[in-house]
């Protein structure tokens, strides 16, 4: 990481978005790193859930073991297993078998859906997470993940299409809210015209995230040209300059 980005961005930030919260990041390495690392969990927990601790400033390491959430291990690439009946699970369930989350109409669209899925190729591997203050020269973040308001949000997707001539830059793809700052934005860092990802729209997740919170998640390779932009951008105009007013008012 250059650190000389990293403080720029730092300053840029505070500088058009106040006291709003710094990114996280995340990265595969297979290295053994001297962050924290995850301890298996008991039972079912929520990725997000545990995120709330990098966004507080603690880095945090995984591997497959430590993760608990079948879905979460899929969407992270740590495996193919899909849980029986999986196509009833998301959508309508089983009678006297169990209750379906109802989020898709019928079984088959289930199915249909996971047709399409890809996996990551990172067996073996590790995935670090830290706030982005918190990176050393030797991290390679592959994917910078804002926890943001409408405002602040506002800003993140206008400064993202700042380059572009295609509206569609920024897509919100359904799935888990792992899957939308994980999975899809890890897809898109080695495409020609890398898109940012908003999301956090899963109701299983939404308890994880404070309200009127989605997520900004994109490549690194995208988010590095957005920090070059930022001075010449919008956010240096009076209509900035009257939103940033009631961000600085939220952040009190």
């Amino acid at each position: 990481m250059d650190i000389t980005v990293k403080e720029k961005f730092i300053l840029l930030w505070k500088k058009y978005f106040g006291e709003t919260e710094l990114p996280i990041t995340f990265y595969y390495t297979e290295k053994i790193d001297i962050t924290e690392k995850a301890n298996p969990l008991k039972g079912h927990s929520c990725l997000i859930c545990e995120l709330a601790k990098v966004r507080k400033g603690q880095s945090i390491s995984y591997n497959a073991d430590a993760i608990s959430c079948g879905g979460a291990k899929r969407y992270l690439g740590y495996s193919n297993d899909i849980r029986p009946n999986f196509e009833y699970f998301l959508s309508c369930g089983i009678p006297g078998v169990m209750e379906g989350e109802r989020y898709v109409r019928t079984p088959e669209m289930v199915k249909e859906i996971q047709k399409n899925q890809r996996t990551l190729p990172i067996e073996g591997k590790n995935i670090i997470f830290k706030r982005w203050d918190n990176l050393i020269e030797e991290d390679t973040p592959e994917v910078v993940i804002f926890f943001a308001k409408p405002d602040v949000l506002s800003g993140l997707f206008t400064l993202a299409n700042f380059d572009q001539t295609e509206p569609n830059t920024t897509f919100a793809p359904f799935g888990a809210g792992c899957g939308s700052i994980i999975h899809y934005p890890f897809l898109e860092k080695d495409q020609i015209r890398p898109r940012a990802v908003i999301g956090m729209f899963d109701p299983s997740a939404r308890h994880c995230v404070p309200e009127n919170t989605l997520t900004f998640a994109l490549p690194m390779v995208k988010f590095l040209k957005m920090i070059d932009y930022m001075e010449e951008s919008f956010l240096i105009t009076d209509t900035w300059k009257t939103v940033k007013t009631r961000i600085d008012k939220e952040n009190k």
